[in-house]
């Protein structure tokens, strides 16, 4: 497995990973309900922006990372 030298980037990905699960384990509560109210709606928008939002910098941060084969 490849080994990931800074730390600090590393424990950055972590966070913006769990953050990321976060969003989608209530986007996926809010997509079993028949019905979702305006408020509910509105959250679903704007959890799929912040979900989109933190798979973005994951992404641009394991660029910067430099990886040990």
């Amino acid at each position: 497995m490849d080994e990931i030298q800074d730390p600090t980037l590393s424990a950055e990905i972590e966070r913006l990973q769990a953050e990321h699960r976060r969003y989608a384990q209530r986007l996926e509560e809010l997509v079993q309900k028949p019905y979702l109210s305006s408020d509910e709606q509105l959250e679903e928008v704007k959890l799929k922006k912040l979900k989109l939002h933190a798979k973005d910098l994951i992404f641009a941060l394991e660029r910067r990372l430099p990886v040990v084969a």
